[in-house]
């Protein structure tokens, strides 16, 4: 199985929407966080050429980030996993990622320090954060095994302005 792990493209400054009223689950995206998603997307499909599932954090700057790769990748509405939400259970992460067939290729859109946790949690079997995911950079992990703690590697890790080079 092949893991992509997304972390959300730009969004609205935290503490200026906080003035908005509107709770931070609430957060969209920027114009510029949008702009440099697509270009983001673009180069991983030079990459990553197919994707067979896509799921993101309830949280809507995921959401809307997650929509973009469908858009990207000529894929249904993305699946909205709570799982994937700040604090999420990486216990119940792996088991969601088990019930999907070996040879798949599923991609998680959420947030970090969560993400990066995940993939120290999946590759090392620490839940310590040793990578940092800046916004809109992927790391795709393959895991031989079921996707358990410590089961997964590293297969290569993009920062955006990367992926933007290779679209």
């Amino acid at each position: 199985m092949e893991i992509l792990l997304i972390r959300h493209a730009i969004a609205e400054e935290r503490t200026l929407f906080a003035h908005t009223g509107q709770p931070d689950a609430q957060r969209p995206l920027t114009e510029k966080g949008r702009s440099r998603m697509r270009s983001a997307i673009n180069g991983l499909r030079r990459v990553m050429p197919q994707i067979d599932t896509l799921a993101s954090s309830p949280l809507l700057r995921a959401v809307e980030s997650a929509q973009l790769l469908a858009e990207g990748y000529g894929l249904e509405t993305p699946l909205q996993l709570p799982l994937l939400a700040p604090g999420g259970d990486f216990d119940a992460i792996a088991a969601w990622l088990a019930g999907h067939d070996e040879a798949s290729r599923v991609c998680l859109v959420g947030h970090e320090p969560d993400l990066s946790e995940l993939i120290g949690w999946l590759t090392a079997g620490s839940g310590e954060s040793f990578i940092h995911l800046k916004k809109s950079a992927v790391c795709l992990l393959r895991c031989d095994l079921l996707p358990e703690q410590g089961t997964c590697e590293i297969e290569w890790l993009l920062a955006p302005k990367q992926l933007r080079q290779l679209g």
